[in-house]
């Protein structure tokens, strides 16, 4: 949900991925006033608050329902510019608050992707009752995620991952991957009237409509990852409209379109010299190595394999242009860290030549990169769109060819993932507005963790001197991508909940141990 090029589940969704372009618009902010009009105009609307489930295999619909929540649907403009032309519907989930004496508003819970988010309002509900108690959760399914108003251009699931994966280490593959990224792109071609409104502002003004809907004056936010920066734009375009609001794992607010991951090289490696000590010390159990350069050592052995012939994994073919998207690591807990052990395991062995079975994980990835059904509920064009309409792209694949050639020798595992051509640069729209510069001074908390290997930490700083009012939580030497609640620190679990019950933001800077 998280990550661009990784295919780890984290809270129960699937990361799509991006990665290099060049964004070529000024950053220019919006005066919040020029927001306001949709949603005094469509925040009058009566919902139909209805049960959740659609039926006994909709597992987030029965979650909410399990909470006490009631769903129902918002119509929106396409197009907050021209609120008397075509609407879409937003599908919102709602539950009220424990405690109606002590209720102080409504919390929005945006888990991230960018993608359906209903589910953080079970989320937060089985897992924090004070919260629970005290605000109104709302979760939303952005525009043309999840229940709202699709946008699916039919893109193949193994092909869009094997394009999404690409890590392109030569001319050929490059070009190959290219050519991927012009036809995903040129499948999307159908829906020139609805791309161009895909984007976080968009997302955003939304956001404001569902709050006038609900009555609310003002809401409190959280947001973990791409809801960080979705959190940060909704305080800029609506800085009066917000009370307290929490962004984990925040993306730098400069980054986010077609090159968000450009940067991620450098931290992906630094998450795998951190995996590499925590094997090293077991290696009678993988047989990795006993010491962080030798388990660094067999990767690289990997790569070098690959780099020569395919390897043989089962009935699947591992190439170097694979590869690199399959040695990233997202959490540095036992299991994760167990479970990325067994897989590279396997990836030593199948480089030494020896038949090898993929891991029960391993065998699930690669069964995705080889499926040529279109898998809809991941929302690959729809997250595609939306960083496609939020910063412009170069449209020069040369651009994207020279900078991973640039970068070679610097990051020789996951530069070439990082800095890789997306369907961006071929896309059939252009944005039709700048993206927001984040320059305010709103009280926010954010949290992040210092080895974060998907929005990396000097990015989550960039957040923090933007808000210039904000406080930074920082879970120290870990290696994880999202921290409140699934890095299970109590030390940051509960600066979370002393903001959101009592306004109270740490008077300095802080440090937790990991």
């Amino acid at each position: 949900m998280f990550r661009e090029h990784r295919m780890d589940v984290t809270m129960n969704k699937l990361s799509t991925v991006i990665s290099a372009a060049t964004a070529v618009f000024s950053v220019v902010a919006t005066p919040a006033v020029a927001d306001q009009a949709p949603a005094d105009r469509f925040g009058r609307q009566v919902v139909a608050w209805h049960g959740c489930a659609t039926g006994p295999d909709d597992e987030v619909g029965a979650g909410l329902d399990g909470v006490g929540a009631r769903c129902g649907e918002v119509v929106v403009p396409l197009d907050h510019r021209r609120p008397s032309g075509p609407t879409i519907t937003l599908a919102v989930a709602r539950r009220p608050a424990g405690d109606t004496a002590r209720r102080r508003g409504a919390l929005v819970v945006n888990t991230g992707g960018p993608g359906a988010s209903r589910d953080g309002v079970s989320l937060v509900a089985q897992n924090y009752p004070q919260i629970a108690e005290r605000y109104d959760l709302v979760g939303v399914d952005p525009r043309f995620f999840g229940r709202s108003t699709p946008l699916e251009c039919g893109w193949p699931t193994g092909q869009y991952l094997r394009s999404a994966q690409l890590a392109s280490p030569d001319r050929a593959s490059f070009d190959r991957g290219a050519r991927v990224a012009e036809d995903l792109a040129a499948r999307c071609a159908g829906h020139r009237d609805l791309l161009p409104h895909a984007s976080t502002r968009n997302i955003a003004r939304d956001q404001d409509v569902v709050r006038a809907v609900l009555g609310e004056r003002q809401v409190s936010y959280l947001g973990w990852s791409y809801g960080s920066y979705l959190g940060a734009v909704y305080l800029q375009l609506f800085p009066g409209r917000a009370d307290r609001v929490v962004l984990d794992s925040a993306l730098s607010p400069d980054a986010y379109g077609p090159a968000v991951t450009r940067e991620t090289g450098p931290a992906d490696a630094a998450a795998l010299r951190d995996w590499a000590v925590w094997v090293a010390a077991r290696d009678a159990e993988y047989g990795l190595g006993a010491t962080t350069a030798r388990v660094l050592a067999a990767v690289e052995r990997i790569r070098q394999a690959a780099t020569r012939r395919p390897l043989r994994v089962g009935d699947h073919r591992i190439d170097a242009a694979t590869l690199p998207g399959l040695l990233l690591t997202v959490d540095d807990s036992d299991g994760s860290y167990g479970t990325f052990s067994a897989r590279v395991r396997v990836l030593l062995d199948a480089a030494g030549g020896t038949p090898v079975t993929p891991t029960p994980d391993l065998a699930a990835i690669l069964a995705l990169y080889d499926d040529p059904e279109v898998s809809a509920e991941f929302g690959f064009s729809a997250g595609e769109a939306n960083k496609c309409a939020d910063r412009a792209a170069s449209r020069d694949p040369e651009t994207y060819y020279r900078d991973i050639q640039a970068h070679r020798a610097s990051e020789p595992l996951y530069g070439a993932l990082a800095r890789d051509i997306t369907p961006c640069a071929f896309w059939p729209t252009e944005p039709v507005e700048p993206p927001t510069a984040i320059d305010n001074a709103w009280p926010a908390l954010i949290i992040g963790a210092s080895g974060d290997p998907v929005t990396p930490y000097a990015g989550q700083q960039v957040m923090h001197r933007a808000l210039k009012g904000s406080r930074m939580v920082t879970l120290e030497g870990a290696f994880r991508h999202g921290v409140f609640h699934f890095a299970r620190s109590g030390c940051v679990d509960r600066a979370v909940e002393r903001y959101l019950l009592d306004g109270a933001l740490p008077d300095a800077d802080t440090t937790c141990a990991s």
